[in-house]
């Protein structure tokens, strides 16, 4: 992430602000900007978010939202991608979500980008379950694992067959493997 702007705005005066591409995230006074992603983050990006919401949406569980912008305690960040309990969505007069989500996500996954730091990262993920998140992901597709944050626990490192912790309610069942396995497009060629 690259500093934005070195000028001191308040949180207020940030969210005034023209939205950015890549999203911009206000983090204790610093306006920073998310590095843009590339193939690899955007596939699994896509591929994590149909596959909640394939089993959440219907039954009215939850949502995941791609680059949703969530602002709560004092700061304003934009999570690769925010799963929010269906009841925790706040829908208008026509059925459809408000715009602002001042709450933190209910599941937070992050998806490690080239040049991105891993500690700015983890950083939005510990400030999540600070302010009410019950999961996070840290997702490194340069060594093909994850790590998964729990509120007052020890971070857990997972690679390969290992399963990976979903939010409670969602039925989905994941390996590392499995997510790493969305990443491949074409059939390799056989060699004769």
């Amino acid at each position: 992430m690259s500093v934005a702007k070195s000028v001191s705005l308040t949180l207020e005066e940030f969210l005034k602000l023209p939205e950015t591409k890549p999203a911009s995230i206000y983090i204790d006074g610093e306006i920073l900007q998310k590095p843009m992603p590339k193939t690899r983050h955007s596939r699994l990006q896509a591929k994590l978010i149909n596959g909640i919401n394939q089993v959440t949406e219907k039954r009215q569980i939850a949502y995941a939202f791609p680059e949703l912008r969530c602002t709560f305690g004092g700061q304003s960040i934009v999570p690769d991608v925010a799963v929010i309990r269906w009841q925790q969505i706040q829908f208008d007069n026509h059925g459809e979500p408000v715009d602002d989500l001042l709450i933190a996500p209910n599941w937070i996954i992050e998806i490690l980008s080239p040049g991105q730091s891993s500690n700015r990262v983890t950083s939005n993920i510990l400030h999540c379950l600070k302010y009410g998140c019950q999961l996070g992901w840290l997702i490194d597709p340069n060594d093909r694992s994850v790590l998964v944050f729990k509120p007052h626990q020890q971070p857990e490192f997972c690679h390969q067959e290992d399963s990976l912790t979903i939010l409670d309610g969602v039925d989905l069942e994941l390996t590392v493997e499995q997510v790493f396995g969305w990443l491949k497009m074409k059939a390799e060629s056989a060699s004769h």
